[in-house]
C-alpha cells in the first residue's frame, strides 16, 4: 500500500504540472474554428498530387531588387514544383508587394510568405521601419513595451502580406565574441531572454503573424558563423537543458508557432561527430518533438548555409532534413533535385504517407491560421506611408528611453546639477556621427565641442573645463558592424578621465566596455545604438529630463555584471519628443507649418521661432525664415531675439515674486514706502498689486528719448550722447552711441513728475517695470542683468538668455529688430529695440532681454512646474498662484499681477481657446510666451516683425500668433 504522504504529494504535483503538460500538448497552429480549419486542410490535401504535396515542404528565397529574369525563376518553381512558400529578402516594399501578388496569383495553393524581420522589415527592405535591436530591447524593463514592439513589426508584416516572421531570436548570447548573434539576442540571462521573447511573441500573435523561435537548440555561445562553417556548441546536456533550451520550454508552453533549427555541432546532444543539429534525428525528433512535445512547424535554417551545405550534396541534404523530422525545408539549393529525391523515398516506402501528411497538413494549418483560406492581394496604395507611421516613431522613442542604461554613477554625477558652476566640453570618439548628441546637449546648457590633433593638445584644452562629456559613436547601419574602441581611443579616454571629471556615453553594444579601463570615469551611459533618437534621449537622461531605467542585458567584464543599471530621478527639465507621446496629433500640428509659411510669404516678419511643449516635453519646434529679408542668415536654434515686453515676466517678475515670498514686499506695499523717492508725489500711495495689474492710473508710455534729440538737427544731442565711451558718457545705447551716466535720474524724475490718468481703469503701462527695476537693483545693490543671470538663467541652463547680447554672443547670432531712422539712425542689432530700455544701457525692467525659444520655454516651464526646474526650487507654487490671479475681473481687468491673462471679451492676446488659469505675455517686436496649467502647454513665438520698419503691423493684424495657438489646442486628443 502506498504511503498516504506520498499520495498527497503526487496529487499536488499533478495539479501543478498538469497545466504545463496540457499546454505543451496543444497545437499552436490550431484556430478557434478548428473544425472549419480541419475541413479546409483536408480538402486541399486530398486534391493535391504527390508532387504538389512535396512542393509544400519548400520555402524559397528571393530578393525583390533582383532582375526580372531572376524573380521570374520563382514563378517557374511555383508552376512546376508547386512550392509552398517564399521568404523575401533584400529589396523594397513596393516591388515586394508586386511580386507577392504575382506569385500568389500563379499558385494554386496560397503561398506562405516569410521574412526575417527581427527588428522590423528594415532588416531586409529599404523604405521601411526599424525598431531597436534585440540587445537594446533586452535592457528595457517593461514587458508591455516589448510586446508592443512585436505587435508593431507584425502590423507592418501584415500590411506587406507577410505571414510568418522568423522571430524572436531566443539565443542566449553568453559569448561576447559571437559573430552572428550578438545584438540579435535579448541578452545572456535566460530569464530575461525568455520573458522578452514571450512578450515579443505575444505582440506578434496579437496581430495574427506566425512566430518562429530560433536558432534551436541555441546559437548564443558560438565564436563562428554558421553561414560560413559549422559552429560547435560544446556544452553538456545538463547545461544545455538548463540554459540554452530553457527559453524553448517556455515559448513552447506559450504557443510559439514554429521553431527554426540551426546548423550547429552539438556533441552534448548528438553523438555522431559534426552532424549538423538540423540533420540530427536525436535533436529534431527525439528532443524537440518528443521531449519538448512541440507540435508547431519546424523549419530548417537556410540549407544553402555552409554549416549545412558542406555536409551533403543538394537534394540529399533536403531528404536528410525531412527524414530527421523538419517540416519546412528553407532555401534549398536545388528544389527540383530535392523534390525528386523525396518522391523516390516516398515511392520506396522510406517516407510513409503518414509522415508526409504530418508535415504537409501542418503547413496547411499554418496557412489557414495566417488567413490564407481567405487570401487577398496586397493593396499597394499608401504602402510606404502605412509602413512608416507616427505610432511606430513614438514606440521607437519609448523603447530607446527605457533601454538606455547608466552602468556607473560615481558620486552621483548624473543627472547633471548645478549648471551655473559647470563648464562643459564634449569630445567625440568613434567613426560615426555624433551631431545629434551634441545638438541635444546644447539645448540644456553651453557645451563646447573640443577638438585637438594630438592627446597633449587635447589635455591642455580640457584644463579649462570641469566636466567632459565623451561620446563613442559607432555605425547604426547594422547590428553586425564593428563596435570596439581603437587603441588610440582607449588611451585618450583614459588620460582625459584621469585629468577631468568625465562621463562616457557609448552608442554601440555594451561589449565595447570589455576593452576599457573605467576606474577613473565617473559616469558611463550605454545608448546601445547610434541613431539620432538614441543620441538625443541619452543627452536628455544626462540632464535629468528623462530618467535612466535600463539594465544591462549582458555582462561586461567583472565590473558590470548582467542586470547592472542605476535608476535616476527626473529634475523637471524639458524633454523633447513626439506629439503623440503627450496626447497630441502630429498631423494636426502640421497646420502650424502652413501658417508660418503664410506669415513669411506675406512678409509679416523675416523669420521666426515657434516652440510648443506639453507635459514638460517639447513636441513642436520650427526655426523658419531668415534674420532679414536679404535671406543671408537662416533662423536656427541658436538665433537670439529681442523679447521686448516678455522681459517683464521673464526677468523682473520672478525677482519680485521672490521678495514677496520673503515678506520684503507684499501686494499692499505702497510705492512711497518701497521707494522714498516717490514720497510726496502723486504716486506715493499706489499699491504694488495695482501697479503690476496695470490698474494704477499710470501713463502707458513716456517718450524718454525725445528730449534728448536736438530739435534743430533732429539728431541725438551732443548734450546727451557721445560716439565713444568717455567719462560720464559710458552707457551704450547702440553701436558708437553712448548716453550720459545720469540719465537714470532723468528717467526717474520724468516718471515721478508725470501725470496720472484722470480715471481709474485698466491701462497697460511699462512704467511699473521701470520703477521696479530701480527698486530691485537698489534693494540688491546689483544690476538686473546680474540678478537674473545668477538667480535664474545660469542655474537653469538658459545660456542664450541675457541682457545686452552684443557683449556675449556673435553678432550674426543676434536677430536685428529695426532700421532705426528717427533716433539711433542705424541698424539695431545686438542692442535692445525699446528706446527706454536702450537709454538704461539695454537693461530695462520692462524690455531688454534677449533669448531663443528654447530658453523662453524653459522659464515658462519653470512656472508650470510650480517654481522648480533642474532639481532646484526657485519659487513656491503658492506664490505663482497668487500672482497668476485675476483680481479685478469684475472691473474688466483681465491681468494677473505682472502676468497677462486671457481676454475677457472678444479681443486679446490669445486664441480664446485657452483656460482661464493660463498666463503669459506678448512683446512689441512680435513675441509671445504663454503657459496653460490645465493643459500643461507652453507656447512660445519669437519674431522680428519690426524689421525693417516698426510700422509693419501685418503680424498683429493677421492674428498669426493666435491662429497658431488655436491649432495647438485643436491638436489635443487627450
Amino acid at each position: 500500500m502506498q504511503n498516504p504522504l506520498f499520495q498527497f504529494f503526487s496529487i499536488v504535483l499533478f495539479f501543478f504540472s498538469a497545466p504545463v503538460l496540457l499546454a505543451q500538448q496543444q497545437d499552436p497552429l490550431a484556430t478557434a474554428d478548428y473544425e472549419q480549419q480541419r475541413q479546409w486542410v483536408d480538402s486541399i490535401y486530398s486534391n493535391m498530387s504527390l508532387q504538389e504535396r512535396i512542393g509544400q515542404l519548400f520555402m524559397v528565397d528571393i530578393f525583390s531588387n533582383r532582375s526580372r529574369a531572376e524573380t521570374n525563376k520563382i514563378k517557374k518553381l511555383i508552376s512546376d514544383q508547386h512550392i509552398g512558400g517564399v521568404i523575401f529578402s533584400k529589396g523594397g516594399p513596393r516591388q515586394q508587394a508586386k511580386l507577392h501578388n504575382e506569385y500568389q496569383e500563379l499558385s494554386r495553393v496560397p503561398l506562405l510568405i516569410g521574412m526575417d524581420a527581427e527588428w522590423g522589415l528594415a532588416m531586409r527592405l529599404d523604405s521601411t521601419f526599424a525598431l531597436p535591436w534585440n540587445m537594446t530591447l533586452g535592457a528595457v524593463q517593461s514587458l508591455k513595451l516589448i510586446e508592443e514592439a512585436g505587435a508593431s513589426i507584425s502590423r507592418h508584416s501584415n500590411r506587406l502580406g507577410v505571414h510568418i516572421n522568423f522571430a524572436p531570436v531566443i539565443d542566449i548570447n553568453t559569448n561576447p565574441d559571437n559573430p552572428i548573434i550578438g545584438n540579435r539576442s535579448f541578452g545572456e540571462e535566460k530569464i530575461n531572454v525568455t520573458e522578452k521573447a514571450i512578450a515579443f511573441m505575444k505582440g506578434m500573435h496579437r496581430e495574427n503573424i506566425l512566430s518562429s523561435a530560433k536558432h534551436f537548440p541555441g546559437h548564443g555561445d558560438t565564436n563562428s558563423d554558421s553561414h560560413k562553417t559549422l559552429p560547435t556548441v560544446s556544452f553538456s546536456k545538463s547545461r544545455l537543458d538548463s540554459v540554452e533550451l530553457y527559453p524553448y520550454y517556455k515559448l513552447i508552453n506559450e504557443g510559439v508557432s514554429s521553431i527554426m533549427v540551426a546548423h550547429l555541432n552539438v556533441p552534448g546532444l548528438e553523438v555522431q561527430p559534426n552532424l549538423p543539429s538540423s540533420l540530427s534525428r536525436t535533436i529534431v525528433s527525439d528532443l524537440l518533438k518528443g521531449e519538448l512535445r512541440f507540435k508547431g512547424l519546424i523549419f530548417t535554417d537556410a540549407l544553402n548555409m555552409k554549416g549545412a551545405s558542406n555536409y551533403k550534396n543538394p537534394g540529399d541534404i533536403d531528404l536528410a532534413a525531412f527524414l530527421t523530422g523538419n517540416d519546412v525545408l528553407l532555401i534549398s539549393e536545388n528544389i527540383p533535385k530535392a523534390s525528386l529525391k523525396i518522391a523516390e523515398a516516398y515511392e520506396q516506402g522510406v517516407i510513409s504517407e503518414e509522415r508526409l501528411a504530418h508535415s504537409v497538413k501542418k503547413i496547411l494549418r499554418a496557412k489557414y491560421k495566417a488567413g490564407l483560406h481567405k487570401y487577398e492581394p496586397v493593396n499597394t496604395s499608401n504602402l510606404i506611408k502605412d509602413l512608416n507611421t507616427i505610432k511606430d516613431d513614438v514606440l521607437y522613442e519609448e523603447l530607446i528611453e527605457n533601454a538606455i542604461t547608466l552602468v556607473k554613477n560615481d558620486m552621483g554625477v548624473l543627472p547633471l546639477k548645478d549648471l551655473e558652476i559647470k563648464k562643459i566640453a564634449y569630445v567625440h570618439f568613434g567613426d560615426d556621427n555624433g551631431d545629434a548628441f551634441l545638438k541635444q546637449l546644447r539645448k540644456y546648457t553651453k557645451v563646447d565641442h573640443v577638438k585637438a590633433g594630438n592627446l597633449n593638445n587635447m589635455l591642455e584644452k580640457l584644463k579649462a573645463y570641469n566636466l567632459v562629456i565623451m561620446g563613442f559613436h559607432k555605425s547604426n547601419n547594422s547590428p553586425w558592424v564593428g563596435y570596439k574602441f581603437s587603441k588610440e581611443n582607449l588611451t585618450w579616454i583614459h588620460e582625459i578621465s584621469r585629468q577631468n571629471v568625465s562621463i562616457l556615453n557609448v552608442f554601440t553594444r555594451p561589449y565595447a566596455l570589455n576593452d576599457l579601463s573605467s576606474s577613473s570615469i565617473e559616469g558611463i551611459l550605454i545608448g546601445y545604438q547610434n541613431s539620432d533618437i538614441a543620441q538625443e534621449k541619452t543627452a536628455q537622461i544626462l540632464f535629468g529630463a528623462l530618467e535612466a531605467r535600463g539594465k544591462l542585458p549582458v555582462s561586461v567584464g567583472d565590473e558590470f555584471p548582467v542586470g547592472t543599471g542605476f535608476f535616476t530621478r527626473s529634475l523637471d527639465r524639458l524633454s523633447y519628443g513626439l506629439p503623440e507621446s503627450v496626447g497630441m496629433n502630429s498631423r494636426k500640428l502640421k497646420k502650424i507649418d502652413s501658417l508660418i509659411n503664410v506669415g513669411l510669404s506675406s512678409k509679416m516678419t523675416p523669420g521666426m521661432q515657434v516652440m510648443v511643449a506639453r507635459k514638460g516635453k517639447v513636441i513642436y519646434q520650427r526655426n523658419a525664415g531668415y534674420h532679414t529679408y536679404d535671406k543671408r542668415i537662416p533662423v536656427t536654434d541658436s538665433s537670439i531675439y529681442d523679447l521686448a515686453s516678455l522681459t517683464k515676466i521673464l526677468a523682473s517678475l520672478p525677482l519680485i515674486m521672490q521678495l514677496e515670498e520673503k515678506n520684503i514686499l507684499d501686494f499692499n506695499s505702497r510705492l512711497g514706502d518701497l521707494m522714498p523717492y516717490f514720497k510726496g508725489s502723486n504716486k506715493e500711495n499706489i499699491r504694488l498689486q495695482d501697479m503690476l495689474l496695470h490698474y494704477a492710473r499710470l501713463k502707458a508710455w513716456l517718450p524718454f528719448y525725445v528730449p534728448t534729440i536736438d530739435r534743430a538737427t533732429k539728431r541725438p544731442s551732443v548734450r546727451y550722447y557721445r560716439e565713444q565711451p568717455m567719462e560720464n558718457f559710458d552707457i551704450p545705447v547702440a553701436e558708437n552711441m553712448f548716453i550720459r551716466n545720469d540719465i537714470r535720474d532723468s528717467i526717474m524724475g520724468i516718471i515721478k513728475n508725470s501725470d496720472l490718468e484722470k480715471n481709474l481703469g485698466y491701462k497697460y503701462s511699462d512704467l511699473p517695470f521701470y520703477i521696479m527695476k530701480y527698486y530691485l537693483e537698489d534693494y540688491h545693490n546689483s544690476s538686473l542683468d546680474y540678478l537674473t543671470q545668477q538667480g535664474f538663467y545660469k542655474p537653469m541652463g538658459a545660456n542664450l538668455t541675457s541682457f545686452v547680447p552684443i557683449k556675449h554672443f556673435n553678432i550674426d547670432q543676434i536677430v536685428p529688430t529695426e532700421e532705426d531712422k528717427l533716433w539711433r539712425r542705424q541698424l539695431v542689432q545686438g542692442y535692445v529695440h525699446d528706446q527706454g530700455a536702450a537709454m538704461q544701457g539695454g537693461i530695462g525692467g520692462h524690455a531688454g532681454l534677449f533669448s531663443n525659444a528654447n530658453d523662453v520655454t524653459k522659464i515658462m516651464q519653470l512656472y508650470l512646474n510650480g517654481g522648480t526646474y533642474g532639481g532646484k526650487r526657485f519659487l513656491e507654487p503658492e506664490t505663482l498662484e497668487k500672482f497668476n490671479t485675476c483680481y479685478y475681473c469684475d472691473e474688466n481687468v483681465r491681468r494677473g499681477v505682472g502676468f497677462d491673462k486671457p481676454q475677457l471679451g472678444k479681443s486679446g492676446p490669445t486664441c480664446g481657446c485657452v483656460s482661464l488659469s493660463s498666463f503669459g505675455h506678448t512683446g512689441f517686436t512680435g513675441t509671445l510666451a504663454w503657459a496653460d496649467p490645465e493643459e500643461e502647454i507652453v507656447y512660445v513665438f519669437l519674431s522680428n516683425r519690426t524689421f525693417p520698419d516698426v510700422d509693419n503691423r501685418k503680424l498683429i493684424q493677421s492674428d498669426l500668433r493666435e491662429k497658431i495657438q488655436q491649432v495647438i489646442y485643436d491638436s489635443i486628443e487627450f
